[in-house]
């Protein structure tokens, strides 16, 4: 049987590990912001959605909030063992360095989980969202 209640230490996970559970939790607080947002067709969902979660948005995302010092340094340490990390896979539609770095955001996000901070997650996450419509052309709610 599964406990849930148990922690799992995100400091002993490797970085593809952060950023394997960063990229279904990033992805479901996109998802939500979407419906939240209104926009309930299929196929537009998909489409709004990949301008969030391609390494492309992900790696500015990332950049946006070094640029802007958002991160404190156990994020900043997070974020360039994230970056470093060896994945064995050649990325399809990107380059190898945005590659890495959406890698970097998706470990930031998996630690931030993983370690219960959801409040600081969230506050990034709001942020993220912020960069992505901005750079579209949007507006943030």
């Amino acid at each position: 049987m599964l406990d849930y209640q148990e922690k799992v230490n995100a400091n002993q996970l490797n970085s593809l590990a952060l950023a394997y559970m960063g990229d279904a939790v990033y992805e479901t607080y996109v998802r939500r912001h979407l419906l939240q947002s209104g926009k309930v067709k299929p196929n537009h969902l998909h489409r709004e959605g990949t301008t969030y979660v391609s390494a492309k948005a992900q790696c500015h995302v990332l950049f946006q909030m070094m640029d802007e010092n958002l991160l404190s340094e156990e994020e900043m340490a997070v974020v360039k063992r994230g970056r470093n990390a060896k994945s064995g896979t050649v990325p399809k539609n990107t380059d190898v360095q945005t590659y890495h770095y959406s890698t970097a955001f998706e470990a930031l996000m998996g630690f931030l989980y993983l370690t219960e901070n959801t409040e600081r997650l969230e506050e990034l996450i709001v942020k993220s969202f912020e960069f992505v419509e901005k750079r579209k052309g949007g507006t943030s709610e």
